[in-house]
């Protein structure tokens, strides 16, 4: 991978999930680290489009599970986060700010997801 550019690959597994589109397009809006807990609530509003009050425990559960076990170390692998499992803290990578432009294309081009954040 060079330098200067995000392999195709990459934006493909990184974005192969909604609940990966997600979490990319907080951090791409928020421009800071963000929690598990954070990604969470923004998955439940957005994906399952359920007011948080409504959510279930194992609803939440579930949810950050597979963030912990699934999403989170997917993009991790693709270098475009760092994820601090004792602080339960996602922060983006420079190799991040490669990926934005194509995950707005993403983004848009998904009919089942509500976006989240403009990006």
């Amino acid at each position: 991978m060079s330098g200067d550019s995000i392999e195709v690959d990459t934006v493909l597994k990184a974005c192969g999930d909604q609940h990966r589109r997600i979490v990319l397009a907080v951090l791409a809006d928020q421009q800071r680290s963000v929690t598990l807990n954070e990604l969470t609530m923004m998955i439940v509003k957005y994906n399952h489009h359920t007011p948080l009050s409504e959510a279930s425990d194992e609803e939440l559960t579930q949810i950050k599970s597979s963030l912990y076990h699934v999403h989170l170390p997917k993009l991790e692998d693709t270098g475009v986060i760092e994820y601090d499992p004792k602080q339960r803290l996602v922060k983006p990578t420079a190799q991040f700010d490669q990926l934005q432009p194509h995950l707005s294309a993403l983004i848009d081009a998904d009919p089942d997801l509500e976006i989240p954040v403009e990006l």
